[in-house]
């Protein structure tokens, strides 16, 4: 008898576009949502656009948290602030920390968050996922995704480059990510969803035909860029895990984040991790010259140098990084140095 069954949470409202920052209280409104707000930011956020946030929700008299960080400590400040003013729900403004600490401090006090993105660097502006630094190492945490997201691409457009170049290289390292879950299905029998695998893959795919027009300072950039970022979120929210976004790739970026720490971005280093898993999973012959050429097109890096870390980083983050969880990639127990030293030469990372 078939007894499956599966419980999958979206965010019920998605507006991006110009100047939708000033429908967060539409949609506030359209969730029926009460009680007294929390915004939960950090300290350029808020000077960017705070005001215009809580300006909208003045009769609720919105309570504002400024964070310096994402940690476990800020979650703790944000949920003990929330529990003070009896907060009826939050709201996430900024990137990816104030995003991802909202996240966990709703999850945690049990009340839903909206998502207000002012840089489109990750795709954890949508997810059920949240990333949290702890000393030398990063934290994967389910989380409830967001009830809404306002992605203000007038706002996103005006953002630092870099970041939204790290959110491209993001999405197309969700090729890679999805190579891995097929490959953990084929040798592992872990259960693999055809529909966020399909999506995933899309909206990699998507961005490196794309690449070419996605320029600094456009908004039709950040319109593709937030709109390729909310599918990827969507698709782990389908997914039930971070499996159509997170393979190998990620586990090289977690890795380097060890071994040479705050070096570079996480979308850049998972970029040019895909570059290297791609070459593994399929040689010569792969796609990841077509990759590595999309990831140059928009300015993100390709190469060791292009991260700020050492060639020899690289070399022991590749041959390592299977050790970072148990989740079964095209890495298996570990390369040999040999190999991962292949990868990166023939590709020109190193």
């Amino acid at each position: 008898m078939f007894q499956k069954s599966k419980w999958i949470r979206l965010p019920r409202n998605v507006l991006v576009g110009h100047g939708v920052i000033e429908q967060v209280g539409d949609a506030v409104s359209d969730l029926h949502l009460s009680g007294r707000p929390l915004i939960v930011t950090s300290p350029t956020p808020h000077d960017v656009v705070g005001s215009r946030v809580s300006d909208q929700l003045a009769d609720a008299d919105p309570e504002t948290v400024v964070i310096e960080e994402a940690s476990f400590e800020s979650v703790l400040e944000v949920s003990d602030v929330a529990a003070e003013v009896d907060a009826g729900y939050l709201i996430g403004i900024g990137g990816g920390k104030a995003i991802d600490v909202a996240k966990m401090a709703s999850d945690e006090r049990d009340i839903g968050f909206l998502s207000v993105p002012t840089a489109a660097s990750h795709d954890g502006i949508v997810s059920g996922r949240a990333s949290i630094p702890d000393e030398d190492t990063r934290h994967s945490v389910a989380a409830d995704p967001p009830l809404a997201v306002v992605a203000d691409t007038e706002i996103l457009a005006d953002a630092p480059w870099r970041l939204t170049t790290a959110g491209c290289a993001d999405i197309i390292s969700n090729y890679t990510a999805v190579r891995d879950w097929q490959l953990a299905h084929r040798l592992k029998n872990v259960e693999y969803s055809e529909y966020p695998g399909a999506l995933s893959q899309m909206t990699a795919e998507m961005l490196v035909e794309n690449a070419d027009s996605i320029k600094p300072g456009l908004e039709e950039s950040a319109w593709i860029v937030v709109k390729a970022l909310v599918s990827s979120g969507v698709a782990m929210s389908i997914a039930g895990s971070s499996r159509p976004a997170s393979g190998a790739e990620h586990l090289f970026s977690h890795q380097l984040d060890r071994l040479a720490p705050g070096a570079a971005l996480h979308g850049h280093q998972v970029g040019v991790g895909s570059i290297m898993t791609e070459y593994l999973h399929s040689g010569a012959k792969g796609r990841w010259g077509q990759m590595r050429d999309a990831l140059a097109a928009i300015d993100a890096p390709t190469t060791a140098k292009g991260l700020d870390v050492d060639e020899e980083l690289v070399i022991e983050a590749l041959t390592t990084a299977h050790e970072i969880r148990d989740r079964y990639t095209i890495l298996g127990d570990g390369v040999s140095e040999d190999a991962a030293r292949e990868a990166a030469t023939v590709t020109g990372v190193i």
